[in-house]
């Protein structure tokens, strides 16, 4: 009898049906990974709004953490891997020959763009392409020979290793994109699971001062950003905060600003605001509108660089798993909902906070 595998499928209308799949055959350059857990991005709401509709029917999850359960020979001379190893897999598969790929930005690889492009990565290919296992809600998930992987300890709890990419995230984009140095004035709007990595990652870089901004519905986030690092959080329904920065920074302003808010693009713009001449202001992740009366001259006149951020270098993997397993902080914290498979429909909304659901860093366990 031929084995079947259970994944959670989005289809249109907001529905997540549990299908049965087949075992694909593995072949000398491929392998299977047999998941442990697959966190929630906070893009995997949108993407469940649109894609389906967009793409066809498609299993999502691309912040997995399982074990090597099938390898082929050649893929096992290309990993580095064995049967049994424990990874964290990324989202992209690079073709790793192109100008992107041979200079360390294989997120860029129009082999695995499927924001600029028709490349395919883990959870957000369609089913309707073979093997259709290309997503972490799922008992088992096809390795394609383009695979990157991240070894993780033994040791360390499957929710926590489920943070390594957007902890990435957090180091790509404060600690590279960004170049936060020592001492100086970071701003991180948005205290969500990105904007909290940002914190780590600036704490990391040594940052004298780390303000976080947020909602009132942020409370408890803002309470974890100080946990976590963060020196101030501003609650922006309460308190004005250009007026916050000044006052914190003594009128300098902030180095670099980094906005990670999912509320529009009115916060880029006060970004602009938020930052001293020849600041920085990175732009982490889609606003889906223009910046309203976006004063290109504002960029001039104070010399400011802008940076449009995604995704993340093996590197920023390496050392969140780094910090994930120093014990430095309390990022057992930002895992704040387990979910089975046939629950994943639940599990997007809360990401989503619809109807008052509220949750960090969920995850997706299929053997629950």
């Amino acid at each position: 009898m031929t084995q079947k595998v259970r994944a959670a499928v989005s289809v249109e209308g907001f529905q997540v049906e549990v299908r049965e799949f087949e075992v694909p055959e593995i072949t000398p350059g491929a392998g299977l990974l047999k998941v442990e857990v697959s966190g929630v991005c906070g893009s995997d709401w949108p993407n469940f709004q649109k894609f389906p509709k967009t793409r066809g029917p498609l299993i999502q999850g691309h912040e997995t953490v399982g074990f090597i359960e099938a390898i082929g020979g050649d893929a096992a001379l290309r990993w580095g891997l064995r049967e049994g190893d424990r990874v964290a897999l990324e989202e992209y598969l690079p073709c790793g020959y192109c100008n992107y790929c041979r200079t360390s930005q294989f997120r860029l690889c129009d082999a695995t763009d499927t924001v600029i492009g028709s490349g395919i990565r883990y959870g957000s290919t369609p089913v309707s392409i073979a093997p259709s296992l290309w997503g972490g809600y799922a008992e088992k998930e096809y390795l394609h020979p383009n695979s990157v992987f991240h070894k993780v300890p033994a040791s360390m709890p499957a929710t926590l290793a489920s943070l390594a990419l957007p902890l990435g995230n957090g180091f790509q984009w404060t600690c590279f994109d960004g170049a936060a140095a020592v001492g100086e004035a970071v701003v991180v709007q948005g205290p969500g699971q990105q904007g909290l990595a940002c914190v780590v990652a600036a704490r990391e870089a040594g940052a004298g001062c780390i303000i976080v901004t947020g909602l009132e519905a942020d409370k408890d986030r803002l309470m974890l950003a100080k946990a976590l690092g963060a020196h101030h959080a501003i609650d922006v329904g309460q308190t004005d905060p250009l007026e916050a920065v000044a006052d914190i920074t003594g009128g300098m302003m902030a180095d670099l600003v980094l906005d990670c808010s999912s509320g529009g693009a009115a916060t880029t713009a006060l970004a602009l605001r938020m930052v001293h001449k020849t600041g920085r202001v990175m732009v982490c992740g889609a606003k889906g509108k223009p910046i309203p009366e976006f004063d290109i001259d504002l960029v001039f006149r104070k010399n400011l660089t802008i940076k449009g951020l995604r995704g993340h270098s093996y590197q920023a993997v390496e050392l969140a798993l780094a910090v994930l397993g120093s014990g430095r902080y309390p990022l057992d914290r930002l895992c704040t909902h387990v979910f089975g498979l046939d629950d994943v429909g639940e599990a997007l909304l809360t990401v989503g906070a619809v109807d008052g659901r509220r949750g960090i860093h969920c995850c997706v366990d299929p053997w629950k």
